[in-house]
């Protein structure tokens, strides 16, 4: 004991002694309890999503979506997060929800006991304790409402604060809450409900959509408006008796009625997002440059036009904007759900025989050589080109044409003989290069008959090359993403754009006679059409100075489609859908004739400028678009045995008008020098006697020695004469076949009747003419070698 201590007092020296070890069991124990917690963590971690696994959504330019495919377990669920949303749909979820989220660790304390207590003194649930982290809990990893499912939710609820910032939870829960089957997250419950995204909702849509999720199979609008309605009103009171919204924007809210869309997927331009989704099958979201409208109104278009198709036959349609080579329209195939027509091939893509569509390009390429100009003289008349002998759609031929004429009315011939000039390795290697691939068959190579469709193309590469028509000769890819590369390369100059462009717009439209109209409500546009062999494949592409749009038709297979071709079947709705777009501004200064542009005079048969023709030899005057001033003369003719050069000089007896030769006996006192244009040998057909004589060669004098000009020999039609009658015999059901053959002939000769071809025979042999329907008619015999004999007659009734 101490000192002056009473007995048994204790020593306040042996408190100060416990202080210690209890701060040391605080400290370990709360180091322990953190480690715990930790390892916990480690050991169960929130249940977050590993990568994005919303549905990947496909827009159009300005959001809309077109098509969604679901997630693995077939959930709509479109990407969300609190910007992409109405900041009145935040108003009202926070308030309603969760007033305190931005605040709370991820529990409410007071909000639980609230619950809690009214649960045990009324047996219910009356205000619920959830906080927005608790739900996002649950929605992550799915338990019951027992008490151990909601301690779960608790401490899932506390770990999720751990891991992630408030934005972060609530983007899992607007991407994740229920609305109802399969649409998850506010932004698909707002397009499948409502139409719209969820950035531009109404006061009493943000008020729907934030209390759905409370009970999404009881609330479901498209099933129950009435009890939706209610639950919308409770949130509109709730946000008025806040102080969030104002009580007129709460009574103009409570006027809208619940009205919805019957739910179904969005599936436009279908073929195309499943196209962009195959490229890019991470993506949650995928932007196109569709117009949404368009798009639609499109599609129902095409439906209507062309759903009187028969079976197994299909459509597409791009439109194209020509200044930034964005696609605005896409439509794959007539009905994608419609695997009768194949619906899902897509034909914007599918190598299809271009039919005469490559046209336009090689009479640009043509005016880039300097072979010809807008007013060039051709030959439509029967040719061979080695083995290979092209008729016309109708079988008919014009004899002289015009180089604008040979294009609007898509000749074959004149095109034929123009790619053997250029050559058809070099017209494919040409627009390979501007983006323009033409598929041939295996092994085989460019040939002729790739201009009238002797080959594979793709109608977005056509659509692509045709811009260049407006967009002075440079031709791009077609873009589908605004991010997409603006890929160009140049075709032909922008004066032969500009030419050919002109003559294309200047054809008249199917249906119209020339002014009965008035155009000038009319988009001008530059169009083409198209029909492969055996009517397989209907074509029609245009452009305007804004757009560019092409038509395809057909079916998906290959096989044909008997009476369908493109001036009838694709053409009417291409204008239909040129006529409805927009026109930008000063699109006249834009298409403005360039520079190396002009307009002039020139003559036939030569070919050359009015003043540059010799006097009287200008049998034809035309007007002409000429690139860079150039006047090339009319194309020599190719193989014809008896031509001779289409310009002649010639030394005439200016006293007698006959031709002199180098070796004459006479005096011939008075010569002169003349040149002579001679028309193509195989035009003779067609001209009139008048031109004929005009371009005929003067009489050799006498007294001069043969000068080796060429003189065609006679050629006479056997078995019909000139004015003949024909009439079927007393009785007969039929008038009689008629044995024709061309004598004097020394090549093969065509038969023509009317200008349309009927046969070819070969020198001196026959064969079974029908002289045809009632009335006059035209038979024309011609030779290889120029020769021929024109015959005309009647059929009687």
């Amino acid at each position: 004991m101490v000192a002056g201590s009473p007995a048994g007092q204790r020593q306040p020296a042996a408190v100060p002694a416990r202080r210690p070890r209890l701060w040391a069991w605080l400290r370990w124990g709360t180091v322990v309890l953190l480690l715990g917690l930790l390892l916990l963590d480690a050991l169960f971690p929130p249940p977050l999503p590993q990568q994005r696994d919303t549905a990947t959504l496909v827009t159009a330019a300005d959001g809309t979506p077109l098509r969604a495919f679901a997630d693995a377990q077939g959930v709509w669920r479109y990407p969300a997060d609190p910007g992409s949303v109405s900041p009145l749909f935040l108003q009202a979820l926070l308030t309603y929800e969760d007033r305190h989220f931005y605040h709370h660790p991820g529990v409410n304390p007071w909000a639980l006991w609230r619950a809690a207590g009214q649960w045990l003194g009324q047996g219910r649930i009356i205000s619920g304790g959830s906080t927005l982290t608790m739900q996002v809990a649950r929605l992550l990893e799915p338990d019951t409402r027992s008490v151990l499912g909601k301690a779960r939710q608790i401490l899932r609820a506390l770990q999720l604060e751990a891991h992630l910032d408030k934005q972060q939870i609530l983007t899992l829960y607007l991407e994740r809450a229920p609305y109802g089957g399969t649409i998850e997250g506010v932004q698909a419950a707002s397009w499948a409900y409502l139409g719209k995204p969820a950035s531009a909702l109404s006061h009493a849509e943000a008020a729907l959509l934030a209390v759905l999720p409370q009970a999404p199979s009881r609330l479901r609008p498209d099933r129950h408006p009435q009890a939706a309605q209610r639950a919308r009103d409770k949130v509109l009171a709730r946000m008025q008796a806040q102080g969030v919204w104002s009580a007129a924007d709460v009574a103009d809210a409570r006027q809208e009625a619940v009205i919805t869309r019957r739910l179904q997927p969005p599936m436009h331009a279908a073929l195309l997002a499943q196209r962009l989704r195959n490229a890019q099958p991470q993506a949650g979201q995928i932007e196109t440059t569709i117009d949404a409208g368009l798009q639609r109104a499109l599609e129902e278009r095409l439906v209507s036009y062309f759903g009187r198709l028969p079976e197994r036959s299909s459509a597409a349609l791009l439109v194209v904007e020509n200044r930034s080579l964005q696609a605005r329209a896409y439509v794959g195939s007539l009905d994608f759900a419609d695997d009768r027509r194949a619906g899902h091939v897509d034909m914007v893509r599918a190598w299809r025989s271009p039919g005469s569509t490559l046209k336009p390009f090689l009479y640009a390429m043509a005016l880039d050589e300097g072979l010809v100009h807008g007013g060039s003289l051709l030959v439509d008349a029967p040719q061979s080109f080695g083995t290979y002998r092209p008729g016309n759609f109708d079988q008919t031929f014009a004899g002289p044409v015009a180089l604008d004429q040979a294009l609007q009315q898509s000749l074959n011939v004149p095109s034929v003989d123009l790619l053997q000039r250029i050559g058809p390795a070099r017209f494919a290697a040409r627009m390979q290069h501007a983006g323009l691939p033409l598929r041939f068959a295996p092994g085989a190579a460019p040939n002729l008959a790739l201009i009238l469709g002797g080959t594979g193309a793709r109608l977005e590469d056509l659509v692509g090359t045709y811009a260049a028509l407006s967009r002075g000769g440079i031709a791009g890819k077609v873009r589908y993403q605004a991010d997409s590369p603006l890929l160009e390369r140049r075709l032909v100059s922008p004066g032969a754009a500009w030419i050919v462009r002109r003559i294309l717009i200047e054809q008249q439209r199917p249906g119209y006679l020339a002014d009965t109209f008035d155009p000038a409500g009319r988009l001008p546009v530059a169009w083409k059409t198209g029909t492969s062999y055996g009517f397989r494949d209907a074509w029609a592409i245009g452009s305007t100075a804004d757009y560019t749009v092409g038509v395809w038709v057909g079916r998906p297979d290959g096989t044909p489609l008997p009476g369908q071709y493109g001036a009838i079947t694709a053409l009417p709705l291409l204008l239909e859908v040129v006529d409805s777009l927009p026109q930008g501004p000063h699109a006249a200064d834009r298409l403005a004739m360039p520079a190396s542009v002009s307009e002039q005079t020139i003559c036939w048969p030569g070919g050359i400028g009015l003043a540059q023709t010799p006097p009287g030899q200008c049998a034809r005057r035309r007007q002409a678009w000429v690139l860079d001033g150039q006047l090339p003369p009319t194309l020599a003719e190719r193989d014809a045995p008896l031509q001779s050069p289409l310009r002649s000089e010639l030394t005439l007896d200016l006293d007698s008008g006959e031709r002199l030769s180098a070796h004459c006996s006479g005096p011939h006192p008075r010569r002169g020098q003349r040149q002579l244009h001679h028309w193509p040998i195989r035009l003779q057909p067609w001209l009139s006697q008048a031109e004929r004589e005009a371009a005929r060669l003067p009489p050799l004098a006498a007294d001069c020695a043969d000068d080796g000009r060429p003189q065609a020999a006679a050629l006479h039609v056997e078995g019909l004469h000139e004015g003949a009658v024909i009439a079927a015999a007393p009785g007969a059901q039929r008038r009689p076949l008629l044995r024709l053959r061309a004598l004097g002939a020394t090549s093969a000769v065509d038969w023509l009747r009317d200008g349309r071809w009927l046969a070819r025979t070969q020198a001196g042999a026959g064969f079974a003419f029908d002289p045809g329907t009632p009335g006059a008619h035209t038979l024309t015999a011609l030779a290889a070698d120029g020769n021929w004999q024109r015959v005309n007659y009647r059929v009687l009734e």
